[in-house]
């Protein structure tokens, strides 16, 4: 199964590379600037594999940027106690 398949399992996904990236001193704002181009490129590029993923999906559709840039920051403070890097 895909890690895309899975909530909890993308959750923890994210959470492990947030964790990497603040561990390697990588500072809150180039962290919400990827998690928004990551954002982007699976709007663009990646079919939603769960109903989460789908929601999140429908929102960026509509978010102008400042919205998607709200989007990613949220997704990262949701992710930020996941994981197994904690």
């Amino acid at each position: 199964m895909s890690v895309l398949q899975n909530w909890d399992q993308w959750k923890d996904f994210l959470a492990d590379r947030l964790h990497q990236a603040e561990g390697k001193g990588v500072d809150q704002s180039t962290i919400s600037n990827f998690a928004t181009e990551i954002g982007g490129y699976l709007a663009q590029h990646v079919d939603p594999k769960n109903d989460e993923q789908r929601m999140l999906a429908d929102l960026w559709s509509v978010a102008d940027k400042d919205e998607q840039h709200a989007i990613a920051n949220m997704m990262v403070k949701l992710v930020h106690n996941n994981g197994a890097n904690q």
